[in-house]
């Protein structure tokens, strides 16, 4: 038995859970409203306060699923609820970030300033000119703005600079040394 599978998704008050046709899972809660289709040979059933999530075999793929459905499901529980949230810091002389309406632009260390236009359901703040709040409902788009954002100017060993998540650590390198 899949040890995160097992357990029921509890769903806390303000929280509205509806299992549609085809294992259309949508949740609504206080910051907004997710839905997700779920493989169509889980079997999800609500019952009472919580969701119980159940493979219908043994079978290798049913096992890889049953875990991961349940998981996708407490995020979306989740994320209405209380939201997730990415810290990016920006390190190195003249980097920085700006807030320009819906746009982040970056200024980190080329000819030219990179914009980056917030995609639907994600928010983004700039606290000081070093450290940006990447915040929305969905777990999944959260993450993978984060990374883009990271991508412009990954973290370089040598002196430090670039753009990091808040609790990444650099490991650092030792420069040539002359003979």
């Amino acid at each position: 038995m899949s040890r995160i599978g097992k357990l029921p998704i509890e769903i806390p008050g303000g929280v509205e859970v509806t299992i549609g046709e085809g294992n259309l899972v949508s949740v609504k809660g206080p910051l907004g409203k997710l839905e997700n289709k779920m493989h169509k040979d889980m079997i999800i059933t609500k019952e009472g306060n919580s969701i119980l999530v159940k493979r219908p075999s043994d079978d290798k793929f049913h096992k890889s699923l049953h875990g991961l459905t349940r998981s996708l499901i407490a995020n979306m529980v989740e994320g209405v609820t209380k939201g997730y949230q990415k810290v990016l810091e920006i390190n190195g002389v003249g980097y920085r970030a700006q807030k320009q309406g819906k746009k982040l632009v970056l200024s980190v260390g080329y000819s030219h300033p990179v914009e980056m236009t917030d995609p639907e359901g994600i928010t983004v703040e700039v606290e000081g000119t070093n450290k940006v709040l990447v915040k929305g409902i969905d777990k999944q788009k959260v993450g993978n703005y984060a990374a883009k954002i990271r991508s412009v100017r990954e973290p370089e060993p040598y002196k430090g600079k670039g753009i990091k998540y808040d609790y990444e650590r650099i490991r650092r390198k030792v420069g040539k040394t002359g003979k």
